[in-house]
């Protein structure tokens, strides 16, 4: 058991943006916030976008209006609101030089753009884009990699009341064709490929496969990225080099109902198609700037990186809330352990990145690193430690928070999703932060863990719900309200259930320990990965696990470990070593009947472990979706070693 905690300094307390929110209304407390944040959801967000000084074109007349339901409520009621003006225009008067946005890929080149010349880039592409045929409500596919165009091209497809379509830069044709037939998308935006690890990755050839079943696209979009081919055959469209929209004039933004669609985010099911995910202009642009003030506590002329893809609702919520609060968005496009494990603090140093956003899977790859090399890089400007995704373990936390950074700055761990368009749950910068611990409720979220009859729970595992609406809460599945009310409203009548699994603790500490889906039921026990991971992390020979629940006549589940071996260690013994440890950590009904060591678990680009695929290779099922898996073939190599004659 850990006991490492991040105790804020009185200093840091005094000049977060947090405090000082609090104290514009006399709070003097976060435990108080939180509950003066929820007892009236509407003051709190009208008393953010205040704090922020988020522009409105025309003001709202009241914040919220419940009048249809809590299921489709209406945000801002009379504003308007253009996403380009709160995050790019207000800034022009006083920082037209500041950086923006910088980008660096993986051969260590960088490229930079100012305020001044976002600006202009956003405006003359919006024009490129409106010369196309693409108007307010058509949608924009983006299949770009994590490049300063992809960042242009949201804010100028926003910008004229398009609708921003983010795409994986990993997706293949499939995959592509799914989201641009469901979002009857009209104009995409792509680049030849990219690199990662050292190889060029097309991109532009999948999408040119995908052209053959998606009859609405009339314009493809081409950015020249790694020197690849662009070839789309006899696809019925029209191609423009980026550089054309580029030499456009420049467009005149107006303002559109705070309400209007700014993008589809599309979350990946284990069955059935994507769901696209509705966010609009204010709603998101509210949350997401919310989000980068108070929980990473990011202010003008800071730097914000996040390691993601423009395809996860991370990339979004870098962008819009990074430059909502005037600060520089840095991009990385590639491995972040290219051409060694001391590439991202490379990145930091070079950059002075003030909050940097990992995930638990790239920090436990990165924790043979020695001490040493670490220390030779100057990591003095980090302020804030981000992470979501998926749960921690204490020691990869503890490795992260103590010995690289010396206990000195917080990690901001928080969980939301895509439909969620930010947080449910975060600590906050200015409260003590146990290890691996979400904090507590995020500010404006009146969310709450419960048991099957809907009853609040403290101490063990139950639902995570929300019991109000946010501005960020998607306003419903794209075309398919059904499916919205049946995947979020009809567990808990009027209760939004996000499907994951969590506990709250009596003293206030939060844990999400997996996926509602992703829990195992032993002999009647709800035991969450996590759980076991945790235990299993422990053992030096261990690079990452993944522990999921397999059928089994006796206890109704029984638990099934897999586990990746770090480079150069000996694994002789070392699953049967695995298997006691769970016995002792966790207790004996729960150690795994099984212990397979595998050269790689299957994850998503941002390094979350896809536990569905685990086990749907393990009981040689369907894997579902992995259209966003970086190494689907992870599943296949799992399935063939459980289902041939070995003992492992």
């Amino acid at each position: 058991m850990s006991t490492y905690v991040w105790n804020p300094t009185p200093e840091y307390i005094e000049n977060a943006n947090v405090t000082r929110l609090a104290r514009a209304h006399g709070i003097d407390s976060i435990g108080e916030l939180r509950r003066r944040s929820t007892a009236d959801v509407s003051w709190y967000w009208d008393a953010a976008i205040t704090d922020l000084g988020i522009p409105f074109a025309t003001p709202y007349d009241s914040v919220l209006d419940l009048s249809n339901g809590v299921e489709f409520p209406d945000w801002f009621v009379g504003g308007t609101f253009n996403a380009v003006d709160a995050c790019i225009t207000r800034w022009l008067t006083d920082s037209p030089d500041r950086a923006a946005v910088v980008h660096e890929a993986e051969d260590g080149s960088v490229y930079t753009l100012t305020y001044g010349e976002l600006a202009e880039q956003v405006s003359r592409v919006a024009t490129g884009l409106t010369d196309l045929g693409v108007g307010e409500g058509d949608a924009v596919a983006i299949y770009l990699p994590m490049i300063s165009e992809a960042i242009v091209a949201c804010y100028a497809a926003a910008g004229i009341g398009a609708i921003i379509v983010p795409l994986f830069s990993g997706f293949a044709a499939p995959a592509i064709a799914s989201r641009l037939n469901d979002a009857q998308v009209k104009a995409v935006i792509v680049a030849d490929g990219t690199m990662r690890r050292g190889r060029k990755v097309a991109m532009a050839g999948e999408l040119a496969k995908a052209l053959t079943r998606t009859p609405s696209v009339r314009s493809v979009i081409t950015v020249e990225n790694i020197g690849g081919t662009m070839d789309f055959g006899d696809a019925d469209v029209t191609v423009t080099p980026w550089d054309v929209l580029v030499d456009a004039e420049p467009y005149q933004f107006r303002p559109f109902p705070a309400m209007q669609t700014l993008m589809l985010g599309y979350t990946s099911g284990t069955t059935g198609k994507p769901k696209g995910a509705v966010h609009t202009h204010a709603g998101f642009t509210v949350k997401v700037a919310t989000e980068v003030a108070y929980s990473f506590d990011i202010n003008e002329g800071d730097t914000f990186c996040w390691i993601t893809d423009m395809g996860w609702v991370m990339g979004p919520l870098a962008a819009f809330g990074t430059h909502a609060n005037g600060a520089t968005l840095v991009l990385y496009e590639g491995s972040p352990d290219v051409p060694d494990t001391c590439r991202l603090w490379d990145l930091v140093a070079r950059h002075s990145i003030t909050m940097l956003g990992v995930s638990p899977t790239l920090i436990r790859a990165l924790r043979s690193t020695p001490a040493a090399e670490i220390a030779e890089r100057d990591l003095s400007s980090v302020h804030t430690l981000g992470s979501t995704g998926e749960p921690w373990d204490p020691d990869s936390y503890d490795w992260l928070a103590e010995e690289v950074f010396g206990g000195r700055v917080p990690v901001i761990n928080f969980s939301g999703g895509t439909e969620v368009g930010g947080s449910f749950l975060a600590p906050y910068p200015v409260e003590p932060i146990p290890s691996c611990s979400l904090g507590g409720p995020s500010l404006g979220m009146d969310v709450d863990v419960v048991d099957d009859e809907g009853q609040s729970l403290r101490g063990t595992i139950g639902e995570l719900v929300c019991r109000q609406p946010w501005p960020a809460m998607t306003r419903g599945v794209w075309h398919d309200p059904e499916r919205y009310l049946e995947s979020y409203w009809s567990t808990f009548p009027g209760i939004w259930c996000h499907g994951d699994y969590a506990r709250a603790d009596e003293d206030g500490q939060w844990y999400i320990l997996g996926r509602s889906d992703d829990v195992m039921n032993v002999a009647g026990k709800r035991l969450a990965p996590a759980e076991v991971e945790a235990v299993l992390a422990t053992h030096p020979a261990v690079a990452e696990s993944a522990a999921v629940g397999i059928p089994d006549p006796r206890k109704g589940e029984t638990v099934w470990a897999f586990w990746v071996p770090r480079r150069g260690t000996d694994t002789e013994g070392v699953s049967e070593e695995l298997r006691q440890l769970v016995a002792t950590g966790v207790g004996k009904p729960f150690a795994p009947s099984k212990v397979w060591m595998v050269e790689a678990l299957p994850k998503t680009r941002s390094a979350k472990i896809l536990r569905r695929a685990v086990r749907a290779a393990a009981i040689d099922g369907d894997p579902g979706d992995l259209s966003g898996a970086e190494n689907p073939e992870a599943v296949g190599a799992i399935r063939d070693l459980v289902h041939r004659p070995s003992t492992s």
